[in-house]
Formats: structure tokens, C-alpha cells, sequence
């Protein structure tokens, strides 16, 4: 079966709305499907960090440019 990739664009928000956003998204994706988030809030990073602690996801890939922060998160359960 084909990965589904998601992609949610919380740039302009501040936290902690983009780390709900990103769990409330994670629900409605099937394990093994890519979330691709955008944000550009630094605190972003380390909450983010801390929801894949809390909850089943995995970062894939993480790329910070001058403007935005990139996160590829796997559903893995």
C-alpha cells in the first residue's frame, strides 16, 4: 500500500495552536502515512519535539530554512 502525504501549513500561527493542529491531523491519517508541516513560530521546534515524545509519530526529516521549519512526521501507530 502507497504512503498518503498530508500537507498542513501552520505558518503564521503561534504555539501552541500548531502543536494541536498537528495531533488533531495525525488522528485522521493512517500509520505509515507522512504529515508535512510548516511552521515558522521557534518555539514550534521544541514543542514538536516534545508531542513525538508524547504521542506515536516519528520525524523523518526536519529542514530549517531563514524563514520556515519543515517537519516530514511518520504515523507509526
Amino acid at each position: 500500500m502507497r504512503k498518503k502525504q498530508v500537507k498542513l501549513d501552520l505558518i503564521g500561527l503561534k504555539c501552541p495552536i500548531p502543536v494541536l493542529k498537528i495531533a488533531k491531523n495525525i488522528k485522521k491519517i493512517n500509520v505509515g502515512d507522512i504529515l508535512i508541516v510548516d511552521v515558522d513560530d521557534p518555539k514550534a521546534e521544541n514543542d514538536i519535539e516534545e508531542l513525538v515524545q508524547n504521542i506515536k509519530i516519528k520525524v523523518l526529516d526536519k529542514v530549517k530554512q531563514t524563514n520556515k521549519l519543515t517537519f516530514k512526521i511518520e504515523k507509526v501507530y
